[in-house]
């Protein structure tokens, strides 16, 4: 459930606090980095839709965290790409 932010948590600017303000671009790269989320990759995913059977699915999803990279290391191993 989202919790809800109430003005004391979340107050709203003052003048003061827009003076102090600093653009993105006048931060340091390594913070600039940071706040802009993952870099892109070299090489980008494809999403597709595909029809499982619900066993297959639970079966992988139970198998942890990076069961979707696992599935495409086992497809790509098993077509020899």
């Amino acid at each position: 459930m989202k919790k809800h932010v109430t003005h004391d948590e979340n107050p709203e600017w003052k003048s003061a606090e827009f003076k102090r303000a600093v653009p993105l671009s006048g931060l340091p790269k390594s913070l600039q980095t940071k706040l802009r989320g993952r870099p892109k990759a070299d090489v980008t995913k494809v999403p597709v839709k595909i029809r499982l059977d619900p066993d297959v699915i639970a079966m992988l999803r139970a198998s942890g965290a990076g069961w979707q990279s696992r599935v495409n290391r086992i497809l790509r191993e098993r077509f020899a790409l």
